[in-house]
Formats: C-alpha cells, structure tokens, sequence
C-alpha cells in the first residue's frame, strides 16, 4: 500500500502520519508526501514528491504507484489561491486518480464550513444528508465545491472515494487560545475586538474567558474535534468496505457549549467569564454514522479538550505556529 498525502506537513498530517506508521495493521503501508512550499523528513517508509495540486504534471508524477490518496491541503480565506489549491488542486488529484491502474481509495477531509458552521439556524441535528449551505467567504465555498466533485467523480466514474467531515480540529493547547482576549487568540471570533480595548487588556491579563452566547442569548453549542479523534477515523475508513462512497461527519459526540465551559474553568480553575453576544447559531453535528459504519469512537469529550488544553506547557522548539489566515 502506497498513500499519497497533501498537507502532510499541517497539523493532521504529522498526526496522520505518525498514527499510521504506528500502526501495525499498516506496517507494510509507505507514505508519499506532496510537498510545495515546505518539506517533510523522509525515512524508509516516507518519501517526499515536490510540486504543486495545482499543476497537473507534479500530481501525475506524484500519483505514481500510489494505491490511497488522503486528501488534506487546503486553503483558507486567501481569495487569490483558494480555486487552485482547493478546487483545480483537487480535480486534478480525482483526474490522475481516475486513470490510475493501482487506485484504491481516496479520501478527502471535509469541513463542517460546507453546511454553514454556526451561521445559519438550524432545527434538528446537523447530518450527512443535511444540504450544502457555505457562509460568505472562499473557504466555506471550497468546502462545498469540494465535496460535490468527489461525490460527481463517485458517479461518473465508479470511483471509491469516502469524505470525513470535520469541524474545527484542535491540538495541544489550541483550545485554551481559541478564548483568548490577547492577540494570541486562535481562529475566530477575534474576543478582543467584541469589547472595549482596556476591558480586552484587562480580559486577556487576568484569564477571563468569553461565554459566547447565540442569537437566542443561550451559550452557543459548536463542534470541534481532536485532531487524536480524526485521525482515528481516518485510520478506521482506510480500505473499510462501509466507507465506500460515503460521507461521514467525524466530531466530539457533544458540541462545546460555552456556558459549560466557563462553569468547568471556573470551578478548576477560578477563571471568570464575560458574555459576548452575537447572531450566530447553535447546532450540533451528529456522528452516529461514522459510529455505525466505521466503528469509530471519539476518545475526548469537553473537559478533556478543556484539561488536557491549560495542562499542555510548550517548549522552547515548539512555538505556536498558524500556517494560515482565517
């Protein structure tokens, strides 16, 4: 088994990767990185191919021999590259696969940015057969995009293909810095923005965390996954007979709810909390399919998100990086 891997070197790549190779249902499996703009360090299981999804010459190349492609590049809010890294990146990936005499399986990481996230109301669980609804922005287009070619590429070619659909995947102590007032804060909202500049200061000093409250004034419910968790289903779907053709929404069994999470960091860790308003939405993506099909169980729940979060100490050579805007 040979794996093509775009985005090897991001945050579920290196998981991905390290999971697979300790794995020893996998233990004759190699890797094959595509790499544009940085490098991976190879080993006698892992190689690098350089060039870019963009171009069809480097994918062809790269897809040599290769039996699974799992699908991880993407491109955030960057308007100027998101068609041909996202969208030409991935036709020409389906199109070599296509041809290839040694095609598997190829499996693509979704987001839950192609059913709207936290922008649009929604009266029942979030499922595989809820319907495409991207917010403004490339991003959650090319979420969309994305998963209608491979569904399109399923039917006019019979090829397998399986979607796992993810929101926002955490590491480390992404979480912690998800509720930041500072200018360290990780993703969005942007906390600091939402108040007055000294009131944001004096947030960010003390620890105080944002209870953020949805367009019903309730504490939002938002999913996330661990990146642990992804990459599990991830393992769990290669050449799984179930996974054929399917979509899959991989996520914790309950969104985080902001109010649960101010009332655990108090209570562990005396933190305080301000409530933010705000027009989004609560929603709850349910991921009973991939329980059912794939046999996959999430391991983290909210307090570990939380605990393991605040818990996590950073060395010196592993900074805080953000490989993307957005």
């Amino acid at each position: 088994m040979l794996i093509l891997v775009t985005g090897a070197t991001g945050k579920v790549g290196r998981h991905f990767i390290a999971g697979l190779l300790d794995d020893p249902r996998f233990s004759n499996t190699h890797i094959r990185a595509l790499c544009h703009n940085r490098s991976f360090d190879e080993t006698d299981r892992i190689e690098t191919a350089r060039g870019s999804i963009a171009n069809r010459d480097d994918v062809a190349n790269a897809l040599v021999g290769v039996t699974h492609v799992v699908h991880l590049a993407t491109c955030k809010e960057t308007p100027s590259d998101v068609m041909d890294v996202a969208i030409k990146g991935l036709f020409w990936l389906l199109e070599e696969f296509r041809l290839s005499a040694a095609a598997r399986q190829f499996i693509l990481i979704g987001g839950d940015a192609a059913i709207g996230h936290f922008y649009y109301r929604n009266d029942a669980p979030l499922t595989e057969a809820t319907r495409h609804q991207a917010y403004p922005g490339s991003y959650a287009l090319s979420k969309v995009l994305e998963e209608v070619m491979l569904e399109q590429f399923g039917i006019q070619y019979g090829i397998n293909w399986c979607c796992l659909r993810a929101p926002w995947i955490m590491e480390k102590d992404d979480f912690r810095y998800t509720l930041s007032f500072g200018d360290d804060v990780f993703g969005g909202p942007v906390w600091k923005t939402l108040v007055p500049e000294a009131d944001a200061r004096r947030y960010a000093s003390d620890g105080t965390v944002p209870l953020l409250r949805d367009a019903d004034g309730q504490p939002l419910k938002r999913n996330f996954v661990h990146v642990d968790d992804l990459v599990s289903a991830i393992l769990a779907a290669i050449d799984n007979p179930r996974a054929s053709q399917q979509l899959f929404n991989v996520c914790l069994d309950r969104p985080v709810d902001y109010g649960d999470v101010a009332t655990h960091l108090a209570r562990t860790r005396h933190l305080e909390s301000v409530d933010i308003p705000s027009q989004y939405h609560s929603n709850w993506m349910d991921n009973a399919k991939a329980k059912d099909l794939l046999g996959w169980q999430p391991k983290y729940d909210l307090k570990m998100l939380i605990d393991l979060a605040w818990q996590y100490e950073r060395s010196e050579n592993d900074p805080r990086t953000v490989w993307y805007p957005g």
